[in-house]
């Protein structure tokens, strides 16, 4: 069993880089990457504690994009998976460097939103918990912190969601930018928990269709939002498209208590070992 979709305190998990080498070793992992939000640095600080560990950690890494709505309005959000099987070279380093700061950029706007609607909270109570990769996760944390709200997803519901009073709209690449940045880069890039995207039917398969031809190669099947039908439905499309198939359980430790590493949400994600091994190969092809 593998989990080709996990974070770290790098990004929004609360398990340290330490802490989930150690949480994959002791459940009996065969391989893990680490999946964080616009970073490496969680993947760098555990590459060699991986390596002592003899666990096989594979360089990965979670890309927010937008899609453009037919029409206009408000972009769709698309996530992309990437993965590198050598070390992530400069060129995609660098490129989500730019994308780190337009997330800082974001941050400030929010906790001026926030100000504006008498919540009292400073970026650097943020940071204090979210270091350099700062997210709505961690306003979530403050606003439940100070009492503003009862839970979590009150926070979200209110404020930090879609239709929260203080929402700011993520200023993130287009889904065609970052296919050709990760692919461009030596990079396997996969459609992230495709369920979430909440197209169906023509709409996803044309969507589906649209990424392949930027040159995307794998489709996220497994993942702890996805139930027993959206499997066979993600798996037949890849099958019949030609995907490769990625999954994981999309683990961030507290911040999603519902989901366990390996496993995913009440053991609903069991990943092969032999979805790695294809992905190598095209790797290497």
């Amino acid at each position: 069993m593998i989990d080709l979709h996990t974070h770290t305190t790098a990004s929004d998990g609360t398990f340290t880089p330490s802490e989930l080498i150690n949480a994959a070793k002791k459940l009996g992992l065969e391989a893990l990457a680490i999946t964080d939000h616009d970073t490496f640095d969680g993947y760098d600080e555990a590459r060699p504690l991986a390596e002592a560990a003899g666990l096989p950690l594979i360089c990965g890494i979670e890309v927010s994009t937008n899609l453009p709505r037919p029409g206009g309005g408000r972009a769709r959000s698309v996530h992309l998976l990437a993965y590198f099987f050598t070390e992530a070279p400069e060129s995609i380093r660098s490129w989500i460097i730019g994308q780190q700061q337009m997330r800082r950029e974001r941050n400030a706007s929010l906790v001026a939103r926030l100000n504006e609607s008498g919540i009292e909270i400073t970026l650097d109570e943020v940071r204090e918990l979210g270091k350099n990769m700062m997210g709505r996760p961690h306003f979530a944390q403050i606003l439940l912190r100070k009492g503003y709200v009862a839970t979590l997803q009150e926070a979200f519901d209110r404020y930090l969601g879609e239709s929260g009073i203080a929402y700011v709209e993520k200023h993130d690449p287009g889904l065609e930018e970052a296919v050709t940045a990760i692919v461009g880069s030596g990079g396997i890039a996969s459609l992230a928990h495709p369920v979430r995207i909440g197209l169906r039917d023509t709409a996803e398969r044309d969507l589906i269709l649209r990424v392949k031809r930027l040159g995307m190669q794998a489709i996220e099947v497994h993942h702890s939002d996805h139930a027993a039908e959206h499997r066979e439905l993600y798996g037949s499309i890849a099958a019949e498209l030609g995907f490769a198939v990625t999954g994981g359980s999309d683990f961030h430790g507290g911040n999603k208590p519902e989901v366990d590493l390996g496993t995913g949400r009440r053991g609903n994600v069991e990943v092969p070992r032999e979805l790695l091994d294809r992905l190598r190969e095209i790797a290497r092809a």
